[in-house]
């Protein structure tokens, strides 16, 4: 069950992470500290499946494959606020260097 469970927890986290960091920008009109409120309501679940999905994969994997993990979603997650929400262009290059980002964490977890 860990073997998927971990790394769906970590890419949630990783979406409710890179909105927490990203979301925000959407709505410039709102105040510094109406985004700060909406980031943190956005951080509490996400550490809260962060550090279940650490505690939970320990023996499944191995900490530093569970980090890769979360890196590349995390970057990935970026990527993908940054495009579809946030409607920023990615280039080829920025396309192939997340690619790269994920094949190595293949490499790490295998």
């Amino acid at each position: 069950m860990e073997l998927y469970l971990v790394p769906l927890m970590l890419f949630i986290s990783s979406i409710l992470m890179a909105f927490a960091w990203l979301g925000h920008i959407k709505f410039r009109e709102k105040t510094f500290i109406q985004a700060l409120i909406f980031s943190w309501l956005l951080v509490l679940p996400e550490y809260l499946l962060n550090v279940s999905a650490i505690r939970w994969g320990i023996g499944t994997f191995e900490p530093s494959e569970m980090a890769a993990m979360n890196l590349c979603t995390g970057v990935i997650c970026i990527a993908f606020v940054s495009k579809i929400f946030l409607g920023e262009k990615l280039n080829p290059r920025k396309i192939v260097g997340f690619i790269l980002m994920a094949i190595s964490v293949v490499l790490v977890v295998l």
